[in-house]
């Protein structure tokens, strides 16, 4: 069996802290544990992407911001694919990968903004990310695969683009927000 492909049928994988160590691409894609959380996977791994990105904030220039959201994408497109297969599910919910790059895109172009503005940064991020309306749930359609088939970048593709669409979304949420 190839790794990176379990045999067709193999029943869904549920991670934990043994599988997060078990390949460099499952800690990454499971938001280095906080895809693990029990309940509201996505919403820990955003809470986690804030606090990295507080942490992370002082970057000197906003290129290395620009090169460090392009290497998360690709690093994490690689990991999510992985993960997935690994998993034999085609977008896990315990993935959060999807949501740290995102949010950071977020909260990378909101900022300066106070705890508040954050906060509400937060809370449309997560509205658009699980309800999903109108072009989040076009985009989170657009990369599933069909019943039994094998997962392939596609899919990993997909894990993140319905997430980027969703900051999208905040973003113009955001910017309507202030223009008004």
């Amino acid at each position: 069996m190839n790794s990176l492909n379990p045999p067709v049928g193999q029943a869904p994988r549920k991670p934990t802290w043994r599988f997060l160590f078990a390949h460099p691409a499952h800690a990454i894609a499971l938001g280095f544990g906080s895809g693990l959380s029990p309940v509201a996977p996505g919403t820990v791994g955003t809470l986690w992407a804030w606090l990295a990105f507080l942490v992370l904030q002082p970057l000197p220039s906003p290129l290395h911001w620009v090169v460090l959201l392009v290497a998360s994408f690709f690093i994490g497109w690689w990991a999510c694919t992985v993960t997935a297969r690994h998993m034999a599910v085609a977008d896990p919910g315990a993935i959060v990968w999807d949501e740290v790059l995102a949010f950071w895109l977020v909260l990378w172009l909101v900022m300066p903004a106070g705890l508040w503005g954050q906060f509400w940064a937060f809370a449309l991020f997560r509205f658009f990310d699980a309800a999903k309306p109108g072009p989040v749930a076009w985009a989170d359609a657009l990369f599933k695969g069909k019943r039994g088939a094998p997962i392939g970048w596609a899919q990993g593709f997909g894990i993140i683009f319905d997430d980027l669409v969703a900051a999208l979304c905040t973003l113009v949420v955001i910017a309507l927000w202030r223009w008004l």
